[in-house]
C-alpha cells in the first residue's frame, strides 16, 4: 500500500504551516472556543481594573496544554434548502430529521453509502475550479492491548487522490467554513476518489497505534461519520487555493493538468422522504439527529432508508417510577464461531463470573445488549458490558413508551461493529483471551430496539434495577460526536 508522502514538496509543507495550531499528526485538536471566549472577555476587563486571578490563568494553561486529549469536536454546519419551499437552511452535520422553519413540513435526509460536502470558494469569477477530495472521518476508535482496552475519539481527514501537489489533510476547514452538499448540478471539476476510504483508514488506525504500549489484538470503530469533503483550486500562473484565494507556492508545478485526473460532476443524491406513518398515515415523530422515527397514533417504529420507511422491532421495559426518559439500547442475538458463547452458562464461564453454572442456564439464550445512542467511548463499553452480563429477562411490552424517548443515534450497523469488543470487554482474564479475538466472528441474526426506563436525577440518569447510571453532562457533550 502507498501513501502520500507528508513532506514531499514545499506545497504541502506550507499549507500544513498554516493549519499547524489546528492540526496535530492529522488529528484536528479540541475546540475550546467557548472557554477561551470567556477568558478573553476576562481578560479585555483588565484594562479597567478588574485583574484575572492566578488561579484562572492556571486554567487557561491547562486548557492549552491539554487541548487534544479531550474529545468535544465542534461540528461543521450546511447551508441547503428546504425541498418543499426553497427556503435556505443550515443544517448540524448530524441532523437527518428536518423541519422547515417556513413552510412547517417534516421530512427525513437520506443520503449515499457516505456524505459528499464540498467547502465554499473566494476565487474571482470566471475562474475554472477544481475540487480535490478528502475522506473524512469521525468516530470512537477502540483498540485491544495487553493492558485493557484503549479507547480515543478521532476527526481526521486524508486525500481521496493521492498527489503531492495538495495538502494532506484539511485541518480545521471542514469545522469554521459553513459547507454545502456536493451534488450533480454543481459547477466545477470534482477529482474522482482513487485513494479508498479503507486505505485512508488503515493510515488513521496505524497513526493512532505507533503511541499505544505492546501489542494491538484487535481494533474497532464505532459511531462512523465518513465524508468525502471536496475543497476548491483554481490553475492561473501557479495553483490557488480557493477558499483563501492564495497560491500554494510561488513556483508553478511543470506537471500539473487537472484534466490528467478522472473525474467530473459528483455523484451524489439527496433523498428527503415524507414522514408520515406508512401504517395510518400519521405524522411520525423524532428530533433532529435521529435514526429511527415513531408514531404515536399507532404505536409503531420506523428507519427511514433509500428504498423508504421500514418498519423496527421494538420493546418497552415496564416501570413503576416517575419522572423517567427511556434510553433506546439494541439488543442482539448473534451467530459466534471462534468461541462458545450460545447461553447464559456460556457467559458465566467466558467473564469468569463468581456463580455455581445451574442446569436451566444451558438453556438460556445469550444475547448482546449495545447503546443505540451515542456516548463517550468509556461509558459505551461499559454500558454494553454491564447490560450484557446483566442479561436482563424482564417482559417487555411491545408499545412505545408514554414518558420522554432518548433518540437511536447508533444503528445497527454500529452496534454490529461494536460486538467484539463489547465480548473484549467482559471476558476473564484479559490476557489469555485478548489473542484470539482476531479469529473471532460474529454474525447478527436479530435486532431488538429496547427502551429501558431511566429515572432523572439531579446529574444523572439511573437504572435503579441493573444499577447504571449516565451522566447528564457527558451525554450533552456527546451530541456532536
Amino acid at each position: 500500500m502507498s501513501t502520500a508522502p507528508c513532506t514531499a514538496t514545499s506545497v504541502g509543507r506550507s499549507y500544513r504551516a498554516r493549519d499547524q495550531r489546528s492540526e496535530v499528526g492529522g488529528q484536528t485538536t479540541v475546540d475550546r472556543s467557548s472557554e477561551n471566549q470567556k477568558i478573553r472577555r476576562l481578560e479585555g476587563l483588565k484594562n479597567t481594573n478588574l485583574l484575572i486571578s492566578g488561579r484562572l490563568r492556571r486554567r487557561r494553561r491547562r486548557s492549552i496544554n491539554n487541548h487534544t486529549s479531550t474529545i468535544q469536536v465542534a461540528e461543521f454546519t450546511i447551508e441547503h434548502q428546504c425541498p418543499q419551499c426553497g427556503a435556505p437552511a443550515l443544517l448540524r452535520e448530524t441532523d437527518r430529521f428536518f423541519s422547515c422553519e417556513f413552510c412547517r413540513v417534516n421530512s427525513f435526509l437520506v443520503q449515499d453509502d457516505f456524505s459528499q460536502y464540498m467547502l465554499p470558494n473566494t476565487a474571482p469569477k470566471g475562474k475554472n475550479l477544481v475540487y480535490y477530495p478528502y475522506w473524512r472521518f469521525k468516530g470512537m476508535l477502540f483498540s485491544c492491548l495487553e493492558s485493557g482496552i484503549r479507547h480515543r475519539f478521532i476527526d481526521v481527514s486524508y486525500q481521496a487522490v493521492e498527489s503531492r501537489l495538495f495538502p494532506i489533510t484539511l485541518g480545521l476547514r471542514s469545522q469554521a467554513l459553513k459547507l454545502s452538499f456536493a451534488t450533480p448540478e454543481k459547477s466545477g471539476y470534482f477529482l474522482k476518489p482513487t485513494f479508498s476510504f479503507n486505505k485512508a483508514m488503515n493510515i488513521f488506525k496505524l497513526r493512532f497505534s505507533t503511541s499505544l504500549p505492546g501489542p494491538v489484538f484487535y481494533q474497532s470503530h464505532i459511531g462512523d461519520s465518513i465524508s468525502l469533503i471536496y475543497s476548491p483550486f483554481y490553475e492561473e500562473d501557479k495553483i490557488y487555493d480557493a477558499v483563501l484565494n492564495k497560491p500554494l507556492t510561488s513556483i508553478p508545478p511543470d506537471d500539473f493538468n487537472a484534466s490528467s485526473f478522472p473525474g467530473g460532476r459528483p455523484n451524489s443524491h439527496i433523498q428527503f422522504l415524507p414522514t408520515l406513518c406508512p401504517a395510518c398515515g400519521w405524522d411520525l415523530e423524532g428530533q433532529r439527529d435521529t435514526l429511527i422515527l415513531s408514531c404515536r397514533n399507532c404505536s409503531t417504529a420506523w428507519r427511514p432508508t433509500k428504498d423508504g420507511l421500514n418498519p423496527v422491532e421494538f420493546a418497552t421495559m415496564p416501570t413503576n417510577d416517575n419522572n423517567i426518559i427511556y434510553f433506546p439500547f439494541w439488543r442482539i442475538k448473534a451467530e459466534i464461531s471462534g468461541i462458545q458463547l450460545d447461553s447464559y452458562a456460556d457467559l458465566i464461564r467466558i467473564a469468569n463470573l463468581p456463580k455455581a453454572i445451574q442446569k436451566d442456564w444451558k438453556g438460556r439464550e445469550f444475547h448482546f445488549w449495545s447503546p443505540a445512542f451515542k456516548v463517550r467511548p468509556k461509558v459505551f463499553i461499559q454500558l454494553g458490558r454491564n447490560i450484557t452480563l446483566s442479561q436482563p429477562e424482564k417482559i417487555m411490552a411491545a408499545e412505545l413508551p408514554e414518558d420522554r424517548i432518548h433518540p437511536v443515534t447508533l444503528s445497527t450497523e454500529d452496534a454490529a461493529e461494536g460486538l467484539i469488543m463489547n465480548m473484549a470487554g467482559f471476558m476473564k482474564p484479559a490476557k489469555d483471551m485478548f489473542p484470539i479475538l482476531k479469529d473471532i466472528t460474529i454474525k447478527p441474526k436479530r435486532y431488538l430496539l429496547v427502551y429501558m426506563p431511566f429515572v432523572e436525577q439531579y446529574h444523572d440518569y439511573v437504572q435503579p434495577e441493573l444499577y447504571l447510571a449516565i451522566n447528564k453532562n457527558q451525554l450533552s457533550l456527546a451530541s456532536n460526536l
